[in-house]
């Protein structure tokens, strides 16, 4: 394990600890500022003089946002902080040091909390919220939102999520400050149900990058004295080890929150992931000494779920259960608000890989999901959606088996980032992973076809 992931889960751990100290401060004011006080000194611990970078962010997002034209100042904050995320990446060509590798996190996340902020106070005074249950859903006994400057910073330098995210909205970092639910969520329980995994993730990590690192993809042996079918099949390990890794660091993500407290509502709620409630639900019961009657979920902040994004057939069905909470935010400020319906799904995962990085890899990894999908959904709606029992099962599992070898195909060029590098291994086996696409596309399509002609001959 290298040292940057010694440090990111030694500040994971530290701040699931403190989790369980930030539940016992009953003071709102104290508690908010004492989270926002954390948060600067993880940031300035990963980011040194670089915090500048957040710091200057913030306050210019900030005066957009609240002294901005209520109708563009949520695409204007976007433009600048995607476009900010763009000059951090770059900074050497300015005569500054590069920032060190988590301080890059940490400008991710605030560039997603920043952004949807803007767009929540623009949807809450248009009244076009672009999911329609959301404009019915208000808290009750609460005051209306208030977007000012300081409570602003708050929101973006809270320890909870400031280094790795997951990605929540200001109304939910609001309702865990205002709200008595965290008094009465089963917060350790929670964290321990979510803990108990990681060892076996972590373990399974380390042993997987010893026997087959990925920096023998890049060496000369790799490519003169290994078969091409052995090439193809190093998408395997390379791709197990890329979940074990995001699988750690997310849970312990998720554990910082549950164990604050962060993100829980009753059960009734309906909460969604990213999004939080989706129904109203008994504030007054749980705020007159009922609470521990309510059932309480932390599913605002479940970010990912390792068995069924695994395990799960299709690939739009295991992207429901990976890093969810920035899925949501894609799906909400980007692809739900794109006109042209036709390239939706190509736009957004453009802007997913310009939120990851500059480096081509990006592109070429997440810019490959849009040109699978439709393969996929064409063998679904031919042969997987009217199926039952037996035969069921076996297109479950070839879709399955397909999903995680396009999968493993497409990881490679995000690890390996460079595109001289991606393109070199994918040439190696011939461009498999784009050639089998195509040519099932092309057989897909003609067996449409004769589907078709059949019916209206008959």
């Amino acid at each position: 394990m290298e040292w940057d992931d010694v440090l990111y889960v030694s500040f994971l751990l530290f701040s699931i600890l403190f989790g369980h100290v930030i539940r016992t401060i009953r003071s709102r004011e104290r508690k908010k500022y004492i989270a926002t006080l954390v948060g600067l000194l993880v940031v300035y611990a990963v980011s040194g003089v670089h915090i500048l970078h957040p710091l200057l962010s913030t306050l210019v997002s900030t005066m957009i946002i609240t002294r901005g034209n209520n109708r563009s100042s949520h695409l204007i904050n976007l433009a600048f902080l995607f476009g900010y995320l763009l000059f951090f990446r770059n900074t050497i060509y300015f005569g500054i040091p590069y920032p060190p590798p988590h301080a890059n996190l940490v400008q991710m996340i605030l560039t997603l909390k920043l952004s949807g902020l803007a767009f929540e106070k623009n949807d809450s005074e248009s009244k076009n919220v672009s999911e329609k249950s959301s404009d019915k859903l208000e808290l009750q006994q609460q005051e209306e939102i208030n977007y000012d400057g300081l409570e602003i910073f708050h929101y973006a330098f809270c320890y909870v999520g400031v280094l790795t995210g997951p990605y929540y909205r200001y109304r939910t970092y609001r309702d865990w400050l205002q709200c008595p639910f965290a008094e009465f969520a089963p917060c350790i329980q929670a964290t321990i149900q979510k803990l108990k995994y990681v060892p076996l993730y972590a373990g399974l990590f380390l042993l997987a990058s010893y026997l087959y690192p990925i920096q023998y993809m890049e060496s000369e042996e790799f490519y003169k004295e290994r078969s091409v079918l052995y090439r193809i099949w190093y998408l395997t390990p390379t791709f197990f080890i890329f979940r074990m890794r995001l699988y750690t660091g997310m849970v312990l993500s998720e554990c910082v929150c549950t164990m604050a407290g962060f993100g829980a509502y009753p059960a009734s709620a309906e909460s969604r992931r990213g999004h939080g409630p989706t129904k109203t639900y008994t504030y007054v019961c749980v705020n007159s000494g009922n609470g521990k009657r309510e059932s309480y979920d932390f599913e605002t902040i479940h970010n990912v779920d390792p068995f069924l994004s695994d395990f799960v057939p299709t690939t739009r069905a295991a992207m429901k259960h990976w890093n969810s909470c920035v899925q949501y935010w894609l799906a909400v400020y980007v692809y739900k608000r794109l006109p042209f319906k036709k390239l939706r799904t190509l736009i957004t995962m453009a802007v997913s890989a310009y939120w990851h990085g500059v480096h081509a890899g990006y592109y070429l990894c997440m810019c490959t999901v849009p040109f699978y999908l439709p393969v996929e959904d064409l063998y679904v709606q031919l042969f997987r959606k009217d199926a039952k029992g037996n035969e069921a099962k076996v297109w479950d599992i070839i879709l399955w088996f397909f999903k995680m070898q396009e999968f493993g195909y497409m990881t490679t060029a995000f690890l390996l980032l460079r595109l001289d590098k991606t393109l070199h291994y994918w040439k190696s086996i011939y461009f498999i992973g784009h050639l089998i696409a195509a040519v099932l596309y092309l057989v897909g399509i003609s067996i449409e076809y004769c589907v078709h002609k059949k019916k209206k001959v008959h």
